[in-house]
């Protein structure tokens, strides 16, 4: 029996530094190649350490990193447990040899495990290749829904802003 090509694999804390380089892979991909600022150090506390935020996978073809999926748990009020799919990246050099599905199909059988409600991300407008691929396997775009995103010292300007309700918070279920 011949081995297959693509193995998919959970990464491990030793692959943190392989998982900085393929984000770092994808931000060029994307056209933000200055926007990266996590650090090993992030990535291995949040991946890897007492409260892990998030589960990566990592894709090689014929033993050679290729690309990776990142994903953590999020919350439907109406359906439940679900998944987001935050990145999803294989190398140009990669494409085209199912890497990609693979990689998805991985994913979506973890949200299977956890009886999941949804398995759900963001694409690029600009990224036809990626939306071609997502409507090949089923994804269906949501049109009437936009992203939003609070991120760095709005985020604290936001905090102040409910200071003077008075509030019973314990940190584990603000909102």
């Amino acid at each position: 029996m011949t081995a297959m090509p693509i193995r998919i694999r959970p990464a491990a804390a030793e692959d943190v530094p392989l998982m900085l380089d393929l984000i770092h892979a994808l931000a060029v991909y994307e056209r933000e190649p200055d926007s990266v600022e996590m650090t090993e150090a992030q990535l291995m506390q949040d991946g890897f350490g007492a409260e892990p935020c998030f589960k990566c996978l990592i894709a090689e073809y014929e033993g050679v990193a290729a690309g990776f999926a990142l994903f953590f748990p999020i919350y439907s009020t109406w359906q439940g447990g679900s998944l987001y799919l935050e990145d999803l990246f294989v190398k140009t050099e990669f494409r085209g040899r199912g890497i990609g599905k693979a990689l998805l199909a991985r994913v979506a059988r973890v949200a299977v495990e956890r009886k999941c409600a949804r398995l759900q991300w963001a694409v690029l407008e600009w990224n036809q290749p990626a939306i071609d691929f997502y409507h090949s396997i089923g994804a269906k775009m949501l049109s009437e829904w936009r992203g939003m995103r609070v991120t760095g010292a709005d985020i604290a300007a936001l905090a102040g802003m409910g200071e003077t309700v008075d509030e019973a918070v314990d940190g584990t279920n603000a909102g």
